[in-house]
């Protein structure tokens, strides 16, 4: 599932975010999301959010999906 839609990704769930200074070679980071920081019910680019660790990233893959 890709993290375009902000009503897919909720806190506490595994997702691979891209990070901004890895966007040109689309490295992912996988992470547990803590905040989300996008507040339009869309993006084309995925939903910005903050991980538990602090990394702040925008969405491309949600790994486990909410309960």
């Amino acid at each position: 599932m890709n993290g375009q839609n902000r009503k897919d990704v909720l806190p506490g769930i595994e997702v691979n975010i891209v990070l901004k200074q890895d966007q040109r070679s689309g490295k992912l980071t996988r992470g547990i999301v803590k905040d989300l920081l996008t507040n339009s019910p869309t993006h084309p680019h995925g939903i910005k959010v903050r991980l538990t660790d602090g990394q702040v990233g925008r969405v491309k893959e949600i790994l486990s999906p909410a309960r």
